[in-house]
């Protein structure tokens, strides 16, 4: 369920009309919906909060990566979210958004020394160690502060899964994590080690995932991976799954519900006595908000083929459909009763064929100047935001019933020429 519903032929945010919004802001511009951003932490909370008996109380670490906006970030925080973040600027978001140290988590396959010191400065939950030299650094930058550092192992159980190649990542030939035997072996060297403090075991198989099949399969590694420490004498305290539970698309298969998912938790690696940790990302923010953009024009090849729907919005702003063939529902923002459907290739202005959002994609009749809204935006949309062709990024728009606030504004081509100083001898 999402708070973006049709009402008297016009699409809305919760309290406030897009089109209003549109020639407040101007195009493009991403809207999220407020209502949205809680109702889905709250039903996913609760639906782990089901099985209190077998799951205790897990931390819930939005996946910054998903959607960085402060203000998504604060909304979530104020809900009690933690955050799972894969850079120092993560971080510092989290920290800034109102997220505590110790309830951020610290992912990424290449963390840096100096994040690794600002992590153990932060006061952070724990660091997800993802290869051995990282856990060499990590004991080394740690020794030298007089600290130990908390730590988990990602795992990579060798069941890959999600929506497309490119966002799974626990398959065996992914970057991400170590493989189980290694995970005992540094695990238990860690244990003898003064600047480490091993509190368990993590893993993430992808992203948009649509069957809780794969999922159960890796849970049941991570559960004989933990009672196989705990045999060898060893403390595990934690147990992180990560995240990647898909999200409707319209195109695609249904995904599980996230009662579906705690339910499978519960039956596959319950019990544990450890605190369970989950990365929701895409889920929480995904149909939480939408991406508003504007017809330049439309125009058709003379021998009747193809017809193009040119629109403000290109993929510098939008980059799944470029990089993920991924599919978005186009919607007009005001709808014309009777209106007739047409196929069109939906692209933007960047001068590649790559921008384009979809081809011979069945839509109502449009027009010069009409809004259209791609919903299902609020993941994976802004954030990767770029400004390729010298296009201004598109400001973020926060919805809380009747109330909007621009909560990341457009730049001015000045304020992004300004970051670029001229070379000393020009």
């Amino acid at each position: 369920m999402n708070h973006f519903q049709v009402r008297d032929g016009e699409l809305w945010c919760e309290g406030v009309r897009l089109a209003d919004l549109a020639r407040e802001v101007g195009t493009p511009f991403y809207v999220y919906s407020s209502a949205t951003l809680s109702r889905h932490f709250e039903v996913f909370r609760d639906a782990l909060a089901a099985h209190a008996d077998q799951l205790g109380d897990p931390l819930v670490a939005f996946a910054v990566k998903a959607n960085s906006n402060l203000s998504v970030l604060a909304t979530l925080a104020r809900l009690g979210a933690g955050a799972d973040t894969v850079s120092e600027g993560e971080i510092r978001r989290a920290l800034k958004a109102g997220v505590p140290g110790d309830k951020i988590v610290f992912s990424g396959v290449g963390k840096t020394d100096a994040e690794l010191a600002f992590a153990l400065e932060a006061g952070v939950y724990q660091i997800n160690v993802e290869a051995e030299p990282e856990l060499v650094r990590l004991a080394r930058i740690a020794a030298d502060k007089g600290v130990r550092a908390p730590f988990v192992v990602r795992v990579n159980p060798k069941v890959g899964a999600g929506g497309h190649a490119k966002i799974t990542t626990g398959g065996a030939g992914d970057k991400f994590g170590v493989d189980a035997e290694e995970a005992l072996r540094l695990y238990a060297e860690a244990a003898a080690t003064p600047s480490l403090r091993p509190l368990g075991l993590a893993c993430h198989i992808g992203s948009q995932i649509t069957d809780l099949g794969p999922l159960e399969a890796a849970f049941g590694v991570m559960r004989g991976l933990v009672e196989r420490l705990r045999g060898q004498g060893l403390e595990v305290s934690r147990l992180d799954l990560g995240g990647g539970l898909g999200v409707p698309y319209f195109n695609q298969q249904e995904p599980p519900s996230p009662e579906a998912f705690a339910a499978m938790v519960a039956r596959t690696v319950g019990g544990l006595d450890v605190r369970y940790v989950f990365e929701p990302g895409r889920m929480i923010v995904a149909n939480a908000g939408v991406l508003v953009s504007r017809v330049i024009h439309i125009h058709g090849r003379p021998d009747g083929g193809r017809r193009f729907l040119v629109l403000d919005a290109a993929m510098n702003d939008l980059m799944r459909p470029a990089l993920y063939d991924a599919f978005h529902d186009i919607r007009p923002v005001r709808v014309r009763e009777g209106a007739s459907k047409l196929a069109y290739d939906v692209v933007g202005p960047v001068c590649e064929t790559g921008d384009t959002f979809s081809r011979d994609r069945e839509l109502p009749e449009a027009a010069e100047g009409d809004l259209v809204a791609f919903m299902s935006a609020g993941a994976y949309g802004a954030v990767m935001g770029s400004e390729y062709n010298t296009r201004p990024l598109a400001p973020e728009v926060l919805v809380r019933e009747g109330q909007w606030s621009v909560v990341r504004r457009r730049p001015t081509y000045d304020e992004i020429f300004a970051r670029e100083p001229a070379a000393a001898w020009l």
